[in-house]
C-alpha cells in the first residue's frame, strides 16, 4: 500500500495509524499526528480504492451504504500491511494507534471489530458503524476516541451513538467528543483528542 513511514524519537514510541477521508492522501493528517505526538512513529496510508478518481479504503455502492464484501477484504488487506510495516520498519506492532477521518474512521472501526489485536486504541473522526450484525471481538483494554458532529449529514448522531454502544458493548472505553460543525474535522476536535491521547 503507497504510505509514507517517519520514525518516532524512540523504538518503543506509539505509532500512529493515518487513515484519510475519500478524496484524502497519506499526506492529509500528517500536520494531525505531529499536534497530536510529535514524539511518535508516524504509517500514513493511502487507499487502494478509486472511486471517481478520488482515493477510499473500501468500496461503497452508494453514500453511506458500504460495499461489506469489499470492506472485509479491504480490513484484511490492511491488517496484513500493518504486521508486514511492523518489520520493514522495527516498530512494536502492539502500540499502533489508529487515526482516522470519515472513510479512514470507518477502516479503522472494521478492523477493531474484525481483527481483535489490530489496534492498541483508536482515534474516530466522524465514523460509521463499520458492520452490523457481527460478533464483535473482546476490547476490553482498548480506548477509543469518537468526534462526532450533531449536525453531521453524513454520520448522524443516532449512528454515533450505535457505534458507542457497539464498542462499549464489546469492552472497550469509548469517549465521545460533540461539535455541531457538520462532517468537518476541527482544531478543537483535534485538541481534544490530543489530550484524550495523553491521558489514557
Amino acid at each position: 500500500m503507497k504510505h509514507i513511514f517517519h520514525h518516532g524519537k524512540s523504538k518503543d514510541a506509539n505509532v500512529l495509524l493515518l487513515l484519510h477521508g475519500t478524496g484524502g492522501n497519506e499526506h492529509d493528517l500528517l500536520p494531525i499526528a505531529e499536534m497530536i505526538d510529535p514524539d511518535a512513529h508516524v504509517l500514513s496510508v493511502r487507499g487502494n480504492v478509486s472511486e471517481n478518481g478520488m482515493p477510499r479504503f473500501f468500496r461503497r455502492l452508494e453514500e453511506g451504504v458500504f460495499d461489506e464484501e469489499d470492506l472485509i477484504e479491504r480490513t484484511s488487506e490492511l491488517n496484513a500491511f500493518l504486521d508486514e510495516a511492523s518489520r520493514d520498519y522495527g516498530f512494536n506492532r502492539n502500540v499502533v494507534i489508529a487515526v482516522g477521518y470519515s472513510n479512514g474512521a470507518n477502516i479503522a472501526g472494521s478492523l477493531l471489530i474484525h481483527h481483535q489485536d489490530s489496534l492498541k486504541d483508536a482515534i474516530l473522526f466522524h465514523p460509521m458503524v463499520p458492520r452490523r450484525g457481527v460478533n464483535v471481538p473482546d476490547l476490553t483494554g482498548r480506548n477509543v476516541f469518537i468526534g462526532a458532529g450533531t449536525n453531521d449529514p453524513i454520520c448522524k448522531p443516532e449512528e454515533t451513538n450505535e457505534l458507542e454502544r457497539l464498542l462499549n458493548d464489546a469492552g472497550a472505553t469509548v469517549t465521545v467528543h460533540w461539535e455541531s460543525m457538520g462532517h468537518r474535522l476541527t482544531e478543537s476536535e483535534v485538541t481534544r483528542a490530543k489530550k484524550w491521547y495523553h491521558q489514557i
